[in-house]
């Protein structure tokens, strides 16, 4: 056990303290130095003497006000070993405005002593030397620390020698933010990264150096840098360019088989509260290139603060992202509704720590049970309802057909009915791309609850509506966790076709769009979500291996297994007879929905549909699924 002799908060302040001696002795140095010039110049005979006699007590007062100034500057609060550019830019804009009083109050107010007039000048270049010395030996002294005994760290040695101690790195961005990477990456000695090598599109800075390191050129230069400097660690440094421009740079670093990191982007900067030298590993969103979608926050404000919410399945993968998100909005009270305990326990727990004041009431049951949803409602009376409760794995509700009509299609009936029984206001259904010209029981089951809600939905009573989107990267049970855990394993990926392609976006930009689409809704529509391009799920696999630091098809097999059962190999977002509108945000549209006999679902459809899975006939199910969803193709009758 250490004991700790000097108590650190009074000795920072004494240390503080000390600096007004320090500067109140080299401004006393200062004046009497240019007071001693002007005499030597013969600038005045009697200068001196009069500069002597003028000390007592004008010179002092003046030092005593430049004194304040540098306080009331904050100069005293300044950690002068981190100290850069706008550290000791304030302290020489304080001196200025100090000499400026001084000068000032010489030639007008006292203007009877006659003090040499070339005094003032030379006041504020001593003054800015004497001022500066002592600070900037101490930002010297701190450099020096950290290079003392490996002459190899020390700018000018940098990139001359790719065998020094450190992994030899490569920085990809000369701008703000390269540099105050290489000004700080010398301190960090878990990353034990040494420059040698960075990359800037910029022509004008090829051939430059950066705090000793070469720059070489642009991205082209890339895999020769890598090769000529043997650089085992790549740093993207550009937090402020495109993610579709950071993906095309990621692409040809990927290629590389180096060990990739980057500073956050301005996104994560400013949302996620975190600076811009807290560099992580690059991720499989990064390489997504979409660009993230922005809110309209006072639309959505004005949509949940104050408010009661209700999610259902909020302990899932979007409907835990959008409690966070709705956390953020100040509602009345966020009601997460949920049969899985664990994870809604988890949300909970997460949610009281970083927003302490949310009013959060957790719910434990199941969308099927009509009764528990009526006591629900009649208890907690939402205003607006987000029901993300769904089964979702195609496959599995290929082999149990009854539980997703039973989960999904009643589950979301059960939902709406007392939703608009007890008054909310909104109720917004998360669907899928799945339910688009559907192969699979899942999708079908899906395009049934869209079918449900707008049959629901009746002009002046609950505004009901659906938003359409694809895969989203990392959700519980998709294609990232399970890849990531193969990789970890070293066993194969499996992929079941190497033409197939999804869509994908990351879980909180889908919850964002969501809320988006929430708040905008007036009542019957099916929003669709802009979901990019669409990716090949191989190059997916391939990425996720390089970025293990492995190779594809070497170190970790990829295996071509066959689509599963109600697979197709891509997905739609709408059908081309539907077509679609724009909304004022430039990633959410709206479907043209094909016509159907809402009465007909609601009091006959429905209704048979229970009869068959009383029965227990899924033959019988999958036909009368064909005939309510018209678009109901199953794959085997392909």
């Amino acid at each position: 056990m250490s004991i700790q002799f000097i108590n650190r908060s009074w000795f920072g302040t004494v240390l503080r303290f000390g600096w007004l001696f320090v500067d109140f002795f080299f401004l006393n140095v200062a004046y009497f130095m240019a007071l001693l010039i002007c005499n030597n110049l013969a600038i005045s005979s009697s200068g001196f003497q009069i500069g002597v006699n003028f000390y007592f007590p004008y010179v002092l007062s003046w030092i005593g006000v430049q004194l304040i100034l540098f306080v009331l500057g904050g100069i005293y609060r300044n950690i002068w070993s981190f100290a850069s550019i706008p550290e000791f830019l304030s302290e020489v804009i304080w001196n200025f405005i100090g000499v400026v009083i001084f000068t000032v109050s010489c030639i007008w107010v006292l203007a009877d002593f006659n003090i040499p007039n070339g005094i003032y000048p030379l006041l504020f270049i001593f003054d800015t030397i004497l001022l500066l010395a002592p600070r900037l030996s101490i930002r010297i002294s701190r450099v020096l620390k950290v290079y003392w005994g490996n002459y190899r760290k020390w700018p000018l040695s940098r990139g001359i020698n790719p065998d020094f101690e450190g992994t030899p790195t490569m920085i990809i961005g000369a701008g703000y933010a390269g540099r105050k990477l290489l000004a700080e990456i010398g301190y960090d000695t878990k990353l034990k990264a040494n420059p040698v090598v960075i990359i800037d599109d910029d022509p004008l800075k090829k051939g430059m150096k950066l705090d000793g390191v070469p720059i070489i050129g642009g991205r082209d230069m890339i895999p020769v840098a890598v090769r000529k400097y043997h650089v085992k660690l790549i740093i993207l440094s550009m937090p402020s360019c495109s993610n579709a421009e950071r993906k095309k740079i990621l692409e040809i670093c990927n290629k590389t088989k180096c060990r990739l990191l980057t500073v956050p982007s301005l996104r994560e900067i400013v949302e996620e509260q975190i600076t811009i030298n807290q560099i992580r590993e690059v991720k499989i969103t990064d390489l997504l290139g979409r660009e993230e979608s922005l809110l309209n926050l006072d639309q959505v404000k004005s949509f949940l603060s104050g408010k009661v919410i209700l999610v259902s399945g909020g302990g899932g993968s979007i409907g835990s992202e959008l409690c966070r998100q709705i956390a953020n909005f100040a509602p009345k009270l966020l009601v997460v509704f949920d049969i899985y305990e664990n994870n809604a326990y988890d949300l909970q727990q997460e949610l009281k720590l970083s927003h302490p004041d949310l009013p959060i009431k957790i719910l434990i049951g199941s969308v099927r049970d009509l009764n528990r949803m009526d006591d629900v409602f009649a208890k907690f009376r939402p205003e607006v309802v987000f029901h993300a409760a769904a089964h979702k794995h195609v496959p599995l509700m290929e082999d149990s057909p009854k539980e997703a009509i039973k989960n999904n299609v009643f589950g979301t009936y059960n939902t709406a009915i007392s939703a608009k029984k007890w008054g909310a206001k909104r109720f917004v259904l998360i669907s899928t791309d799945k339910a688009v010209n559907p192969t699979n029981v899942m999708g079908a089951s899906k395009r049934l609850c869209e079918m449900v809600i707008q049959s629901l939905n009746e002009p002046g009573k609950t505004e009901f509506a659906a938003v359409r989107f694809g895969n989203v990267l990392g959700s519980n049970g998709s294609v990232i966790p399970l890849f990531t855990r193969l990789i970890k394993a070293g066993k194969p990926l499996p992929v079941t076709h190497p033409d197939i392609v999804r869509y994908f976006m990351t879980i909180p930009e889908a919850a964002r769009l969501v809320l988006q689409a929430g708040a905008m809704a007036k009542g019957g529509e099916i929003f669709i979500l802009d979901m990019g391009k669409p990716v090949k799920i191989v190059e997916l696999a391939e990425n996720l291996i390089r970025l293990s630091g492995l190779r594809p098809y070497e170190d970790i097999p990829i295996e071509f297994c066959g689509l599963r059962p109600g697979e197709k190999l891509y997905e739609e977002l709408n059908l081309a007879e539907e077509g679609q509108d724009s909304t004022t945000h430039e990633k959410i549209f709206i479907s043209h929905q094909l016509p159907f006999d809402y009465k007909i679902l609601l009091e006959k459809s429905l209704p048979e549909l229970n009869e068959i899975i009383i029965i227990n006939n899924e033959e019988k199910l999958r036909e009368y699924l064909q005939r309510i969803v018209t678009t109901y193709h199953p794959a085997s009758l392909r």
